[in-house]
């Protein structure tokens, strides 16, 4: 298998991905899901997400659709296409899949999922994390990870259209 092939082994539809978290999940394997729309990976996405990983042994990543990223950040979004915000993520060596969604929130696929540990960023409390009742209700965890100051896709985009 080349690199580029095991990359894209990693972006997975969600039937099959159920599967593999079952299998993770049996052999007593915690599983970490967050989600976003991650336009432009940054240090700060890089931060969070390896925090994120170091929460458990298998880190899924909920990609917003470029549909579902349009409705959520605006018509000039997302600069890159799904396909390469997700290819992107999954050749991360701490990122073991990636899932496309297209809804604006993530609770459907997280109820779908089941994962062991729900984590978001710490501008979010735990009462207003998508899926929250779903993860705590089948005893499992929702963690806050800090981002680190300076580091926005909108940032960049500010900074890139200054420049132009």
């Amino acid at each position: 298998m080349t690199n580029n092939q095991y990359i894209a082994s990693k972006v997975m539809l969600k039937e099959d991905l159920k599967r593999k978290i079952a299998i993770w999940q049996f052999l007593g394997e915690k599983v970490v899901f967050t989600n976003g729309c991650f336009d432009l990976l940054h240090l700060g996405h890089v931060d969070y997400l390896s925090k994120a990983a170091d929460l458990g042994q298998h880190l899924v990543i909920g990609l917003n659709s470029d549909a579902s990223t349009k409705g959520l950040k605006g018509p000039t979004r997302p600069i890159q296409d799904e396909h390469s915000r997700a290819m992107i993520l999954a050749s991360m060596g701490f990122v073991d899949a990636v899932v496309l969604f297209d809804e604006s929130t993530p609770y459907e696929l997280i109820k779908f999922l089941e994962p062991d540990v729900l984590v978001k960023g710490s501008d979010y409390t735990i009462d207003q994390i998508v899926g929250a009742d779903v993860v705590l209700g089948k005893g499992g965890e929702v963690k806050t990870i800090d981002y680190i100051d300076g580091y926005s896709t909108s940032a960049i985009e500010r900074k890139i259209k200054q420049q132009a």
